[in-house]
């Protein structure tokens, strides 16, 4: 390949190097875009859902508030769950005799 690029005139060679730049900057200016666009299209669309989410669903906070004080309940349902399967590891090693 740099057989080819030494063998080319001094003028052909600094043509291809501005296209090849020329196409550089033209393809991330392209993806940019695309990916502004994108980051609008997605704040609008979540802009339309959350806005009749919120309008479909009024009686929600209260509701909500039922929910958080009840969420501390299945914690400790967990650690009574711990102690249950920990016991259940311990007796099975004493039935198996190691």
């Amino acid at each position: 390949m740099l057989a080819l690029l030494t063998n080319l005139p001094h003028d052909q060679l600094v043509q291809q190097i501005r296209d090849g730049g020329v196409l550089l900057v033209l393809g991330m200016c392209t993806v940019f875009l695309f990916l502004v666009i994108l980051i609008y299209a997605i704040k609008l669309m979540s802009v339309i859902i959350n806005g009749k989410d919120t309008k479909s669903t009024a009686a929600a906070p209260a509701q909500s508030a039922e929910i958080r004080t009840a969420a501390p309940a299945p914690a400790a349902a967990v650690a009574n769950n711990d102690a249950q399967i920990a016991a259940s590891i311990a007796a099975a090693y004493d039935k198996s005799g190691k």
